[in-house]
């Protein structure tokens, strides 16, 4: 019925009598008034529909928003339980869940919501100590260190000896003393057990060393007999190198066969013993054959036989040779003994762009070069003429802090007397004697010819009593030519003493 009347008091094509508007009015206000007491106190509080969701623990709470308002307007709550209402009506008085708290209530069995990243920088801080686990001043032991000595106590004694260089040597001095009448069983047999191939390399070239290659050689031949221990090429190669060393090795007659059979160690082997015997020209011959049958040999092999050829003038031709076929290699590891070695050589042959070119080998391959390396090069290049050049090597030398030798001072007053700078060459004799050094006969020499020709007298008779105090003796050419400086010296005095007369009168 108060619908029918409000319907009738909104249309107002329709005749109504004053009385109908009057009811009508008043029952509409009774009906809003009523509505306005029931939402003074929403029916939802007495009256909750449902229990309240847990607390979501995958969410951080710490990370929402704070709400600004702590009140919020009493407006808004009564659209919310309005909404409410017209829901609840409209699904006949039951529950409806909403999408975010089905949402919320999902990820409860999807696991932790991903949150948005803080500061991925950040720096954790120290944990704080537990007195427990605080660990002694000092510095704690390597763990690699405790591991290595567990492993060597937990190890059979077999792998701890057969390859400890004390115990491979203290078999060749046992050999060393047995009666010449004793074979090397009688030492060999007791440890056999406790060796490995490879093992007893070391005791035979200890044996060459102590003088002994008829040892060597049984001992060789007692590995022979050992099926465990034999074949083994680096026994092979030591065994050849003492023979080869001490001459007692019958060489084969076609070495084109042997070094086609042989490995390469064996042939190295053979080429140096051959270096240390003397033989250079069986060696140098071995090299070549080996050469022409496709077999590399190792670059120290060229550098040890160059050095040797390079000592005898009579065999320079052979140096250059091996010079030439060591130049066309590519695989150069030479050390710093055997590139200043081959430098040396290169030298004595004039080839002084090989001295370079091996230099800046040395360098480009990472190596920071020693004090004998650039004595060498400031040698190579005062014996080409280049004294600038090789003034240039002395700053690099003082410019990298390279302590400077005997040899090196020695070169380089050389290179002063040849610049006729004698400024620099008192200098590094001043330097000379502060690193605690004796000046050689050549470098009281040298510095005497430089003080003669700038005609400085007293310093000469100086440097001459000090030379001739620590035990040299000069040659005649050296006193006549001190004599005439006196004897010059004297002329000039006189002159000058008569001119000054002259001008008085």
């Amino acid at each position: 019925m108060d619908c029918n009347l409000t319907s009738i008091s909104l249309c107002p094509m329709l005749p109504m009598t004053s009385n109908v508007l009057k009811r009508s009015s008043l029952t509409w206000m009774a009906h809003s008034s009523t509505r306005i007491c029931y939402r003074k106190i929403p029916k939802n509080l007495h009256y909750p529909r449902r229990s309240k969701l847990p607390p979501d623990f995958g969410v951080n709470l710490f990370l929402k928003k704070p709400q600004t308002d702590s009140v919020q307007d009493h407006s808004d709550d009564l659209i919310e339980e309005e909404e409410e209402e017209e829901q609840i009506e409209e699904n006949n008085g039951e529950i409806v869940w909403e999408s975010e708290e089905i949402e919320a209530i999902t990820s409860l069995f999807r696991g932790r919501i991903p949150q948005k990243p803080g500061k991925l920088g950040r720096e954790r801080p120290l944990p704080l100590p537990v007195p427990y686990k605080l660990r002694p001043l000092g510095l704690p032991n390597s763990k690699n260190h405790v591991n290595k000595q567990v492993s060597l106590r937990r190890a059979s004694i077999s792998s701890q000896i057969y390859k400890n260089p004390s115990f491979l040597i203290g078999l060749a001095r046992e050999v060393k003393r047995l009666s010449p009448d004793q074979d090397v069983s009688v030492v060999l047999d007791n440890c056999s057990r406790y060796l490995h191939k490879g093992s007893l390399s070391l005791t035979i070239r200890e044996l060459g060393h102590l003088g002994l290659p008829e040892r060597a050689l049984q001992t060789f031949c007692w590995v022979q007999k050992q099926p465990r221990l034999f074949p083994d090429d680096r026994v092979l190669a030591s065994a050849v190198e003492v023979l080869a060393r001490n001459r007692d090795l019958k060489v084969p007659f076609n070495l084109e066969k042997f070094t086609n059979l042989a490995s390469r160690g064996v042939i190295e082997a053979m080429v140096k013993g051959l270096i240390r015997g003397g033989s250079l020209k069986l060696a140098w011959k071995l090299i070549s054959v080996a050469k022409d049958g496709k077999r590399m040999l190792d670059p120290t092999v060229y550098a040890k036989i160059i050095l040797e050829l390079g000592k005898n003038p009579d065999k320079h031709v052979l140096a250059e040779a091996l010079l030439d076929e060591l130049a066309e290699r590519e695989d150069l590891n030479l050390s710093q003994q055997d590139c200043t070695g081959v430098m040396k050589v290169c030298i004595k042959l004039g080839r002084f762009e090989a001295v370079e070119s091996l230099f800046n080998w040395f360098r480009q391959s990472g190596h920071e070069p020693s004090v004998v390396m650039y004595t060498t090069l400031i040698h190579s290049r005062y014996s080409e003429s280049k004294y600038r050049e090789a003034l240039a090597v002395v700053w690099e030398m003082e410019g990298s802090d390279c302590l400077f030798d005997l040899t090196a001072y020695r070169v380089v007053m050389k290179l002063f007397v040849a610049l006729n700078d004698l400024q620099r060459a008192a200098r590094y004799f001043s330097k000379l004697k502060e690193a605690g050094l004796s000046p050689t006969y050549d470098i009281y020499r040298n510095l005497i010819t430089l003080y003669m020709v700038s005609g400085r007298l007293a310093k000469c008779k100086e440097m001459w009593k000090e030379a001739e105090m620590a035990g040299f003796k000069f040659s005649k050419e050296m006193a006549a030519g001190l004599l005439q400086l006196q004897r010059e010296t004297r002329l000039v005095g006189t002159n000058t003493e008569e001119t000054d007369i002259t001008i008085l009168v």
